[in-house]
């Protein structure tokens, strides 16, 4: 009996041992398989918020490190707003000084030309800062066709005609005639081997020069208000069609472009009045839209100021040209007038601010220009240098360089904005965003800065390949004449004193002026109002 009872007890024992193991373990599953009917608390999420971009402030001039290539631009580019090179920006408006740069950097990159990728979108808006990708391929968005319908002339060729009736092009005899959307003509033609080119009251009458290391130069002989002058540049093939590149007639010695390319050691305050620009019409008529620096950190940024001032000059000059041409009754367009056909004595209302950013791109580009000029001038110099024969076909022109972002419009064009058609003049400013051409010869481009509201800042656009080269060459064209004022200048007014400053004759020596060039222009401008006036009477009655 006594028996029976301790083994019941030691069982009893058992069983609470078993239980005090077992129920709490039974809880704990159920509390944690039990569904959750209350909704999940917002504050254990992943948090969605994008991370910091670390954009630069605008709030002071940001600087630059030392000079650098953007060659580099093999590494992989960091995530948010960080480019590769930092770029000044001022604190407001468009008179805001330049970045200082590093001065420990003697001398500009003579390897390659720097690849400019990576710089950031300059529009107004500041939008999409990041890096680029390295030899983007974009297509070109939107409708590159504008408005209008292409006529059959009985004559031969034909005509595309804008939706109010006005003439956008003639096609007929080898001869390329082609109206702005705000006036102004340009006349394309190929005669006796030459090519002929008039825009208004000038052109360029443009012959086979000679041959060096494989490569075709050609000369340009330019006629203008009655002065002529005389150009080189080299033959490219791309696309089955022919580019000119600008080509120097002569090259500074390295160690003036090298310094060019670097800081000074102080700021240079030159002005308005050391510029000459005080009471000049286009600076009072463009003061809306540019403004020189105050003071000037380095060459690059002085000659930004010159650079732009030339073309905003040339952009007056066409438009009292067009006024004037309107005025005695030659404005050949029945579309209107040109695209800034505004009083002279006033300021453009409409004017956007040419925003430091801007600014600070075409600086990039003259210091990217410099560095590989002082290559080229190191290694051709005044003989054939490292010019091996290579093939003068399947090359794309330097407007299609991948490093070649940032172009000053150098005349009236007209582009394609989904469709639509708007105009762009000399001193506008856009950014190419594309690197091969379209079926019709167009690469897409940003517009960054631009005096009339009709080609927005920001919008994208269709640009001809051949418009963007010819502002390549103005551009190259502008610099060589920038450094020859700044060789003259160089040790007075403020600006330090600069290295050799002598010119060795290039490889390729100047061409004589084609003597007979202005009969020539004034006979295609004659054959030109012919063509247009049977073409204009033929499609007021229909065409085909």
């Amino acid at each position: 009996m006594e028996r029976t009872s301790k083994r019941v007890r030691l069982q009893q024992a058992w069983l609470t041992v078993l239980l005090s193991l077992t129920i709490p373990a039974l809880m704990w599953s159920q509390q944690h398989n039990k569904p959750s009917n209350a909704p999940a608390s917002h504050a254990s999420a992943p948090s969605h918020s994008a991370p910091s971009h670390s954009a630069p402030s605008h709030s002071a001039p940001q600087t630059h490190s030392s000079p650098q290539t953007h060659a580099t631009n093999n590494h992989p580019a960091t995530s948010g707003h960080t480019a590769t090179t930092n770029h000044t920006t001022g604190t407001s408006g468009h008179t805001n000084p330049p970045g200082k740069t590093n001065t420990t950097n003697s001398k500009p990159p003579t390897t390659n030309r720097p690849n400019t990728t990576n710089r950031p979108n300059t529009t107004a808006t500041h939008a999409n800062t990041t890096s680029r990708p390295n030899s983007p391929s974009r297509t070109n968005g939107g409708s590159h066709t504008p408005p209008g319908k292409t006529v059959s002339l009985k004559s031969g060729g034909t005509a595309s005609v804008r939706p109010n009736g006005q003439i956008r092009s003639i096609d007929r005899g080898g001869m390329h005639i082609e109206h702005g959307v705000r006036g102004g003509r340009t006349v394309v033609s190929e005669r006796n081997g030459a090519r002929i080119v008039t825009r208004g009251r000038t052109g360029y009458v443009q012959r086979t020069y000679v041959s060096r290391g494989g490569r075709t130069f050609v000369s340009r002989t330019y006629v203008s208000g009655g002065v002529v002058r005389v150009g080189v540049y080299r033959s490219y093939s791309w696309g089955g069609r022919p580019y000119y590149g600008y080509y120097p007639g002569y090259w500074y010695h390295p160690g003036f472009y090298g310094w060019a390319y670097n800081p000074w050691p102080g700021p240079v305050y030159w002005g308005v009045g050391a510029w000459g620009w005080g009471g000049a019409p286009w600076y009072g008529y463009y003061g809306g839209y540019f403004a020189p620096y105050p003071y000037y950190a380095g060459p690059a940024f002085w000659l930004t100021d010159y650079l732009l001032a030339s073309s905003l000059q040339a952009a007056y000059a066409a438009r009292a040209e067009a006024n004037a041409d309107a005025a005695a009754g030659d404005n050949r367009d029945s579309g209107g007038g040109s695209g800034d056909s505004a009083p002279a004595t006033s300021s453009n209302s409409n004017a956007v601010t040419l925003t430091p950013e801007v600014k600070q791109a075409i600086a990039e580009e003259v210091k990217a220009q410099l560095a590989a000029q002082q290559q080229q001038a190191a290694t051709q110099g005044g003989g054939s240098g490292d010019q091996k024969p290579q093939p003068s076909s399947d090359q794309p022109p330097p407007a299609l360089d991948p490093a070649q972002r940032t172009f000053v419009v150098d005349t009236d064009i007209t582009v394609v904005a989904n469709g639509q058609e708007c105009a762009l003049t000399a001193g506008d400013v856009i950014t190419r965003l594309a690197d091969t051409p379209d079926a019709d010869q167009t690469v897409s481009a940003s517009i960054a800065a631009s005096k009339k509201p009709d080609c927005a800042v920001g919008q994208t656009v269709a640009v001809k390949v051949d418009d963007l080269q010819e502002m390549y060459n103005h551009f190259q064209e502008q610099l060589t004449s920038g450094m020859g004022e700044l060789a003259k200048k160089q040790g007075t007014g403020g600006i330090p004193k600069a290295p050799d400053t002598s010119t060795t004759a290039s490889d390729v020596p100047p061409p004589v002026p084609d003597s007979g060039a202005a009969k020539t222009l004034e006979e295609q401008q004659q054959a030109a109002d012919q063509t247009e006036a049977q073409v204009k009477q033929e499609t007021a009655s229909g065409g085909q």
